[in-house]
């Protein structure tokens, strides 16, 4: 039964394990910061270039490092992902991955003024949770009950953080500095956050797994590296 850690520190109640992410994206920042203190003359010329994207050594390299995680990890495992599990059950999983979604469209509406919106997504996440077996099946938008996608990202944009420069992750790939500074807050208003982690990370593996089996199919119309799509679909909500 998938229920929260009995494993929480007992004085404060966090869970230790919780600090992976802030700390990975910390070090992003870090090495972000690092990337442009000292420019060689060669980067330099390339910043006078591109000054849209001043990090961009940085994101070349962290590009580079999602291709090849991606060719050689990521993408196998999704193609034998797709050979061993049903379509349906695929089907099954996107479904409830994208139900616990809900929650996080339904608080950053509230944050961005939508209160309709957010109603919607609440609606989605009570049908699809209660009749929908857990979210397994999508009756909500078989109601025609859809909501937009809303992420912290977009609230900060809503807020008045509009320009940001270009980042790209470690396997979320390309996004922006307000979007990065929107993760954390995401991922604390994802539920599966809260389960123990030694069920909260194989989700969170199945779940990525999951988004990249989804555009397999989708890779021959891609021009270059499919990794920069994948992972900018996750990121975006393909699994949300």
């Amino acid at each position: 039964m998938l229920t929260p850690s009995a494993k929480r520190n007992k004085v404060t109640g966090y869970n230790p394990r919780r600090l992976v992410v802030p700390l990975m994206l910390s070090l992003i920042m870090v090495l972000g910061g690092c990337a442009t203190t000292q420019p060689s003359e060669s980067e330099e010329e390339s910043f006078s270039a591109h000054p849209e994207d001043p990090w961009e050594g940085f994101n070349r390299r962290v590009f580079a490092f999602n291709d090849v995680l991606d060719r050689y990890t990521l993408k196998p495992i999704s193609q034998t992902y797709v050979k061993v599990i049903p379509g349906p059950v695929r089907t099954g999983v996107g479904n409830v991955f994208s139900n616990l979604g809900e929650v996080r469209t339904a608080v950053n509406s509230l944050l961005q003024g939508k209160p309709s919106n957010a109603g919607l997504a609440t609606s989605r996440f009570l049908i699809n949770s209660t009749v929908g077996i857990g979210g397994l099946l999508d009756y909500a938008t078989l109601m025609e009950i859809t909501a937009d996608k809303e992420d912290f990202g977009q609230t900060l944009g809503v807020w008045g953080w509009e320009d940001s420069r270009y980042l790209v992750l470690p396997l979320w790939g390309p996004s922006t500095l307000r979007d990065t500074a929107g993760l954390l807050p995401d991922r604390e208003l994802y539920p599966i956050t809260y389960l123990d982690g030694d069920v909260e990370i194989p989700l969170q593996i199945l779940r990525i797994v999951h988004a990249r089996a989804g555009i397999l199919d989708q890779e021959s119309m891609i021009q270059g590296s499919a990794t920069a799509l994948c992972v900018m679909l996750i990121c975006r909500g393909v699994t949300s």
